[in-house]
């Protein structure tokens, strides 16, 4: 037990130690609960107690237990987990101009034929003409047939079949809790964290299993340089679900129309739903296909989500879509689209309406012409990266089809060479372990940045790897 010495001009005598102890022992039977804290005696000063707080140790708990699927989960999200030791970083060297390539964040301006748009849109909300409240959950109409005609015409895919969100990462949650904790699930290796860490969150998976880097009861589908990114899917148990990425995150690599054939009749075959993530489709060329539903009875098997984040610089703005055809069916012949209806109407008041009308404005000729030009320049970015890593003798994937670059280290672990490249050039990337196991000894490499930044980077990169 200790006090706190407050000296005052008082002529008192101070306290023995021993008047101190029983002192002492009187005092924390008043209070009690509260703690008292001291400093060392001084000369000619008196001793006053001041108690402080009680300790977190006496803090009230409810006696709700905690969703034992959370705490399952190993480590924060990987990108909070990459901005903390960039904020960490950024304490340690202040002066240092530090270079993010690392979480995928768009940093061109919106173009502002789109912004002109959502101006307007939010300056008619004060007025009683052009105020609106609530609209349709599922998004407003205008909207969802001008993303049926733009990135779906000749598909099949209907404007009823289209369910506007706030982004793609929402849309995967919702998809999460309409499959339940009963279903299985597989997912590309490495892919998006969103999906294995949801998945853990709903409880469809067993324990992490540390040695080998895998939550039980998930089919993790190895996608590596030694099978061009495209699982053997004879190798690949039956699940219920199937989470694909294409363009990939992280690998930047875009499955071909025959890989997505052989994806959608082994889902076919094994009566299993397909969640498509097109979030780059946007960055595809040549033949590549842009959609799961150009490959014939996708429409039966699969649900494609997407999201203008990369497309129009809406990582802040909010926008999104999924689509949902009528003709997939659960076993019992129910259509999937009701029930996602339903979880839609439920947890959801539909997207603001003045990104709706940012969203329908880059659906407009000049905004399509405006998004192709942003698209564009973070190629032009993917390239300058690519050439970099090229020119120093490392072997690169990706950067054709998305915006990422994923740079290969044999034999030397992610993160090691996260915080190499972070603590020597000051350039945050993201480590390829994050992603799964079959990331380690990669580094992904983003291209959304700034020219100047870009080209800075790469400076810095020459100069570390010479």
């Amino acid at each position: 037990m200790s006090f706190s010495v407050l000296h005052h001009n008082h002529h008192v005598a101070p306290l023995s130690s021993s008047s101190s102890s029983i002192f002492a022992q009187k005092t924390f039977t008043a209070l009690r609960t509260q703690v008292v804290s001291v400093a060392p005696k001084k000369a000619a000063g008196v001793c006053k107690c001041v108690a402080t707080s009680p300790t977190e140790q006496t803090a009230y708990k409810t006696k709700v237990s905690r969703n034992g699927n959370i705490a399952k989960l190993q480590a924060g999200y990987l990108f909070p987990e990459i901005g903390r030791r960039k904020a960490a970083h950024m304490l340690k060297y202040p002066d240092a101009q530090v270079i993010s390539l690392g979480i995928g964040d768009t940093t061109e301006p919106i173009p502002e034929v789109i912004t002109s748009a959502m101006a307007k849109r939010a300056l008619g909300l004060s007025t009683v003409e052009g105020y609106s409240g609530y609209g349709a959950e599922q998004g407003e109409k205008q909207l969802r047939a001008k993303l049926a005609s733009t990135f779906y015409a000749n598909l099949g895919i209907e404007e009823d079949d289209i369910f506007v969100s706030d982004g793609a990462k929402s849309d995967i949650s919702r998809l999460q809790v309409l499959f339940g904790s009963n279903v299985t699930m597989a997912v590309q290796d490495p892919s998006y964290p969103a999906y294995v860490d949801s998945s853990v969150i709903i409880g469809q998976t067993g324990e992490y299993q540390k040695d080998i880097e895998k939550f039980g009861n998930i089919e993790y589908m190895k996608c590596t340089p030694e099978n061009d990114f495209f699982p053997d899917l004879s190798k690949v148990s039956r699940t219920d679900i199937i989470f694909f990425c294409s363009p990939n995150n992280p690998t930047g690599s875009a499955a071909s129309r025959e890989q997505l054939a052989k994806l959608v009749k082994f889902a076919k075959d094994n009566g299993s739903i397909i969640i498509y993530d097109s979030a780059y489709a946007m960055y595809v060329s040549g033949d590549t296909p842009k959609s799961i539903f150009e490959i014939p009875g996708a429409k039966e098997v699969a649900i494609e989500t997407a999201s203008f984040s990369k497309y129009a610089g809406f990582t802040g703005v909010r926008l999104g879509w999924t689509v949902v055809p009528k003709e997939l069916k659960y076993s019992d012949g129910f259509p999937v689209a009701k029930d996602f209806n339903r979880i839609v109407c439920t947890g959801f008041n539909g997207a603001s309406n003045i990104a709706q009308a940012g969203g329908l404005a880059c659906l407009s000729p000049e905004g399509l012409q405006a998004m192709h030009e942003v698209v564009g320049f973070y190629k032009e970015n993917t390239k300058i990266i690519v050439d970099t890593f090229t020119s120093l003798g490392f072997t690169v994937y990706g950067g054709i089809h998305a915006p990422y670059v994923w740079v290969h280290f044999p034999g030397r672990s992610s993160w090691d060479v996260f915080s190499e490249i972070l603590e020597k050039t000051h350039v945050v990337t993201t480590p390829g372990s994050g992603f799964g196991p079959a990331g380690e000894g990669f580094v992904r490499v983003s291209a959304f940045g700034h020219r100047d930044n870009v080209l800075e980077a790469c400076r810095r990169f020459k100069e570390l790897y010479k």
